[in-house]
């Protein structure tokens, strides 16, 4: 597992004028931010932790192997960035996080049970719908 405030001193910050909540400021203040981690270029990874990012984050990288998050939603600049080094964060531990194994299981008795009592429920409710010709 890695930490991901290590990598937060290879992070580039840049910011853009956002279209959400802002009243008069929203055409005059940059509190878009738009956070970008160039995996390739990491000091901090080893090799094998690249190729991890590589696999698990694929469709969030650039050509370049460059990971781009932004946030736009608060009215801040600093609650802004202070919510997309969170998003990282996630996407990080995320990324390394291991998957259990899955154990096979068999469905219990009283499931089957159920199951069938259910399937018969319903043919007896399907059996009603029909109608019936005496002569």
């Amino acid at each position: 597992m890695i930490n991901p405030e290590i990598l937060h001193d290879e992070l580039v910050f840049q910011t853009a004028r956002s279209g959400g909540k802002g009243g008069q400021n929203v055409n005059k203040v940059e509190t878009k931010v738009e956070l970008r981690f160039d995996v390739t270029g990491s000091s901090a990874l080893t090799d094998e932790e690249k190729q991890v990012l590589y696999e698990k984050l694929a469709n969030k990288l650039t050509n370049d192997k460059v990971l781009v998050l932004y946030h736009q939603t608060e009215r801040s600049q600093l609650a802004n960035k202070d919510k997309v080094i969170a998003k990282f964060d996630h996407l990080i531990i995320q990324a390394f996080t291991v998957q259990k194994c899955r154990r096979a299981t068999r469905p219990t008795l009283a499931s089957k049970e159920e199951r069938m009592k259910t399937k018969q429920r319903n043919a007896n409710v399907k059996s009603l719908r029909k109608k019936t010709f005496e002569e």
